[in-house]
């Protein structure tokens, strides 16, 4: 045999063995966490932030821009109003935020795709609104439509990501005003996970939320959630009046909000850890409570983008070990106030899938899941600070998803663990395991399985062209779109949504800023 063609031989027998395993494992719409939390504080620290948490509230307040209902809301529930600044008394926002749920469904499409957020419960999510997409071949550029649909189409088809997501790249070459329409039409038409709407007005969101009840029936979406929305407080201590009313518009319509502060230490908040972390605490509570006033008992998750900053430049750093410390504490928090977490995933300021992005991105994962966030968003694809959506960088780090995911089951110490009987089919101590019943019937599934790692020998990488890891994740991702097949779509809710959108694209002239 040639060398090329055990080079090739090689290679079928990899991907059917990965072919293998997708087709005999049940993989399940969302993850259990069955191993402990971390817990880094005791019980004094943790009350020591939520103090000074709420002595921001009371003495500095939080800025509402432009949004007088939201203040009157506030108001009415016995904060103070000075102009904008709404400043609220000890244990009021406490109090106001109970009615928010521990738990919840977010309901997709395909119902056995259904997630639920809270709890012991595990999402991941795609990395979400980058300008820019990446390939080896065509580099860095502005995304499209048309990158937007084909991440749609590598999540829908990845067994690690349990979410649509939201705006994982902005299709520029639409409309400003109407790109929101294209992009919830693509995750429905493309995927049938649950998804985000849009956020970057009110009647945005309301447009995503009508395409839904389109989708699911409009009683249905009024008692149950089927839609988020992914906002950001304007840290520090304000709140944009399109971002509140967007908040408002979710709750009263029943569906959900992530509430996420967006603090750089030193920058949006105290460079010191423990006042950043107060100041987030406060300003993620404050947006729940207000979605709480406007519907009790509203889904909502507490979000959380904390990290560092070079104090050199002004750029964003990740996989610091202050910010892991950070999610950790945050992780305290958010369970003490009985809301579901949203913390960060793969993050990298590396703008390529090399060295630094693996060690930023998995320093900023694995806290986050032992911290005990629910909600991981950006969990595959990002780099550049956010800036960019990378296809190598997704595979990459939908393999690494998988890994997490197994880790999260904990460690088996039922009868089959234990293997008793394949040392009693061994005839001496010195016996490998190899040939034994027990290792066969284990084998396929007992060890994680890496998509784009290569542990073979020098030699077999060699015949197998030198690739690295980003050029096997270069050819995942176009042989995961080659294959792709849309799910099933009643073809009159399909024509119901494309004339909704068409009408309310009609009605206005395109923006471009």
């Amino acid at each position: 045999m040639n060398t090329i063609q055990a080079s090739t031989d090689r290679s079928s027998r990899r991907r059917a063995r990965s072919t293998h395993r997708t087709e005999t494992t049940a993989f399940p719409p969302y993850l259990k966490r069955n191993i402990p939390l971390y817990e880094l504080l005791s019980v004094d620290g943790v009350e020591a932030i939520e103090h000074h948490a709420e002595l921001i509230l009371q003495e500095f307040g939080m800025q509402f821009r432009g949004d007088e209902e939201s203040i009157r809301l506030f108001v009415e529930a016995g904060a103070e109003a000075q102009g904008e600044i709404v400043r609220f008394p000890a244990g009021l926002i406490k109090q106001l935020i109970k009615t928010t749920p521990r738990e919840f469904i977010h309901h997709a499409r395909n119902p056995a795709r259904s997630i639920a957020v809270g709890g012991d419960n595990v999402v991941f999510v795609p990395a979400y609104g980058s300008p820019f997409v990446s390939d080896l071949e065509r580099g860095r550029r502005y995304g499209s439509l048309e990158d937007f649909q084909n991440f749609i189409k590598l999540a829908y088809t990845c067994p690690h990501i349990h979410h649509s997501g939201g705006t994982i790249c902005e299709p520029v070459d639409i409309p400003v005003n109407k790109r929101h329409l294209d992009m919830v039409y693509a995750h429905i038409r493309y995927s049938d996970k649950a998804y985000l709407g849009s956020i970057t007005s009110p009647e945005r969101a309301e447009d995503s939320i009508e395409l839904s009840r389109i989708l699911f029936g409009t009683d249905f979406v009024d008692q149950h959630c089927v839609v988020m929305g992914n906002i950001n407080a304007t840290s520090p201590l304000l709140f944009d009046g399109d971002v509140t009313r967007v908040i408002r518009t979710y709750a009263a319509a029943g569906q959900g909000i992530i509430v996420c502060p967006f603090v750089l230490g030193g920058a949006m908040g105290p460079v010191t850890p423990a006042g950043a972390i107060a100041q987030a605490h406060a300003e993620s509570l404050v947006g729940i409570a207000l979605a709480q006033l406007v519907r009790p008992g509203a889904p909502m998750i507490y979000g959380n983008f904390l990290t560092t900053m070079s104090l050199r430049n002004g750029s964003p750093t990740f996989g610091q070990p202050e910010a892991r410390l950070a999610y950790f504490a945050i992780g305290q928090l958010a369970r003490r106030a009985g809301v579901p977490l949203r913390c960060g995933g793969a993050f990298t300021s590396s703008k390529v899938s090399d060295f630094q992005a693996g060690q930023e991105s998995a320093d900023a994962l694995t806290p986050a899941l032992m911290s005990g966030a629910n909600w991981i968003l950006h969990a595959a694809g990002w780099l550049e600070g956010g800036l960019t959506m990378g296809y190598e960088k997704f595979i990459l780090d939908t393999n690494r998803l998988g890994m997490m995911a197994r880790m999260l089951e904990g460690l088996a110490l039922d009868e089959n663990a234990f293997a008793l009987d394949s040392y009693r089919q061994r005839h001496s101590h010195n016996e490998h395991f190899l040939g034994t019943a027990h290792t066969l019937a284990n084998y396929s599934n007992v060890f994680y399985e890496s998509t784009t790692a290569d542990s073979g020998s020098f030699e077999q990488w060699e015949l197998d062209g030198r690739k690295t890891a980003e050029q096997r994740a270069n050819a995942i991702w176009k042989q995961q779109l080659a294959e792709y097949e849309a799910p099933p779509l009643d073809p009159s809710i399909d024509e119901a949504l494309q004339a909704f959108i068409r009408e309310k694209k009609s009605a206005k002239p395109d923006m471009w800023y």
